[in-house]
């Protein structure tokens, strides 16, 4: 078949095709336009029958002709061919449907779920049953997202719903219907649930942390010495820690001030307690009151920048931990050539706070801090800075002409900026001596005390603290002073995507132009310049 009735039937070929085919995807649920599956179906059998019409006897001759015995030759062996690769691509489809694998080669895993919400899905022992409502056209980054968790244990399972179509789940859930406006996602566990509507992995994440972690433990920020402010308007400047707090309460923890020299003693249900960036003396009964909690097995995070006019300093000596009078300075790693912004070259890698801990933090203004070897202390550096880095002791050349270089005095890189491990305290006397619990069970003996010491505390403050790894580095010291090993992870970046918001009927459009439209054209301008080339001259 050749000339008019060959492109007939080729391009009847096409719309037929393409026809049959949005047939059998709105079989499947896809809303496709019934007009458009009309047209395809009536108008590829139109123009086959035509085509079969008009090389009719066209075919009858070569039917009878060698060529036609040829090609039914080769065309039943390409059928069968194509017959076989359709069967081995379903048996592989078959099969990866079963045994399915993921795979993320984007260079920092965007598609990937991050350590710390891995190993929170492995440790699942009950059902997360989660119910995400959103429109369909809203539906499909929500599903992207909560497909990865659901890919990584059995026990995260999620039901989709359109709110307009649901409305008995508003009912069923006790949601208030303003709420779903722009969608809403519901996360249950036994009898505990919590709604998130901004659909994050932190989000999600850290709602899931909130309703399996029983109990909740208090971390208390000093206050009263020229602190890092915590709480009111102070809290929310770029030297503030509200980011700090809102990260800790992410994590489940109780957050709260402590006016030492108020209380007369760290509280009893104190877990850990924060000093970020004094800068001026304590009193003899606070020095004396936080030596007694380190004595009953307590916890303290002491962040102290370089020239900071507080008296902790013979409390650090004392538990072990020197603090330079210095300035840290790296000129070959460090922010955009700023010597005294410098970044972590290493980490302790057997240490629970930087084992996962790969990519950079980062410190501004940071003081080296040693170990004094004090009897009974056992610390470990945590965080060094480069080889090529030193501490800078001639402060006053540095504050009046801004000027540094390494000289004999100095301490030469790479030098440590924290350091974590058990200071060297007297235990607290026991009130009274050790007995027996209700029921026959002896008390658990007390824990020992703990000290992470930073020289800076730049890092976490909320001009910083989402800046690298820096609030991975701040919250896993947090976790390990309060004993939460299983809490100490590599926690999502937080980033937000743009968003174009289309109504459905705008979707729909789109949709059908790229799926349907767009490819019906492109094969019918190839057919169009298949035929053309057949009845040029040269192809005779």
């Amino acid at each position: 078949m050749s000339g008019t009735p060959a492109l007939l039937g080729a391009l009847g070929l096409v719309a037929f095709g393409f026809g049959l085919l949005s047939f059998l995807l709105a079989l499947f649920g896809a809303p496709t336009d019934p007009w458009w599956i009309g047209v395809n179906l009536i108008g590829g059998v139109v123009l086959l029958g035509a085509a079969a019409a008009m090389g009719l006897d066209s075919l009858r001759e070569r039917m009878h002709s060698g060529e036609a015995r040829r090609a039914g030759r080769f065309g039943s062996s390409a059928i069968l061919s194509t017959l076989l690769g359709i069967a081995i691509v379903g048996l592989l489809a078959f099969f990866a449907s079963r045994h399915h694998a993921r795979f993320d080669w984007s260079e920092q895993k965007i598609f990937s779920l991050s350590e710390q919400t891995r190993k929170l899905l492995h440790g699942l022992d009950k059902d997360v049953k989660v119910a995400a409502l959103f429109a369909a056209t809203d539906v499909d980054p929500v599903r992207e997202l909560l497909d990865r968790y659901t890919y990584e244990s059995e026990r995260f399972q999620v039901e989709y719903a359109d709110p307009t179509e649901r409305p008995d789940l508003l009912e069923r859930y006790a949601i208030e219907p303003q709420k779903v406006e722009r969608g809403v996602v519901r996360i249950a566990l036994g009898e505990e649930s919590t709604l998130i509507d901004e659909v994050t992995e932190e989000h999600v994440t850290n709602a899931i942390v909130k309703l399996t972690r029983t109990g909740s433990k208090k971390v208390y920020f000093l206050t009263g010495h020229g602190e890092r402010a915590v709480e009111k308007e102070d809290a929310e400047s770029r030297e503030g820690m509200s980011g700090a707090v809102k990260a800790l309460a992410n994590e489940n923890y109780q957050v709260a001030p402590l006016l030492l020299a108020s209380t007369g003693e760290v509280p009893e249900d104190a877990d850990v307690v924060i000093v970020a960036g004094p800068t001026r003396p304590l009193l003899p009964e606070e020095h004396a009151a936080l030596s007694r909690y380190l004595g009953r097995g307590g916890a303290i995070l002491a962040m102290l920048d370089p020239r900071a006019k507080t008296d902790l300093y013979d409390d650090l000596r004392g538990w072990g931990v020197a603090l330079g009078e210095d300035v840290v300075v790296d000129r070959s790693l460090a922010l955009f050539g700023r010597a005294t912004t410098p970044f972590a070259a290493s980490y302790a890698s057997d240490h629970p706070i930087t084992q996962g801990l790969q990519e950079p933090t980062m410190f501004h203004m940071a003081r080296s801090v040693q170990t004094t070897g004090v009897p009974g202390s056992q610390f470990e550096n945590l965080v060094m800075t480069s080889d090529a880095s030193w501490a800078e002791r001639d402060l006053a050349r540095f504050e009046s002409e801004g000027v540094v270089g390494l000289d004999p005095d100095d301490l030469a890189g790479p030098v440590a900026l924290a350091v974590a491990g058990r200071p060297a305290v007297a235990a607290a006397p026991a009130a009274s001596p050790p007995a027996e619990a209700d029921g026959g069970e002896t008390p658990a003996p007390p824990r020992e005390p703990r000290l992470v010491v930073f020289g800076d505390s730049d890092f976490a403050s909320n001009a910083t603290l989402d800046a690298y790894r820096n609030r991975d580095l701040f919250l896993n010291s947090v976790n390990w002073l309060l004993g939460d090993i299983e809490a100490i992870s590599i926690r999502p970046v937080v980033a937000r995507a743009s968003r174009f918001q289309l109504s459905s009927e705008q979707f729909q459009q789109i949709r059908t132009l790229s799926l349907f439209l767009l490819p019906e054209a492109i094969a019918f301008a190839g057919v169009a310049t298949w035929w053309r080339r057949r009845q040029s001259p040269a192809a005779v």
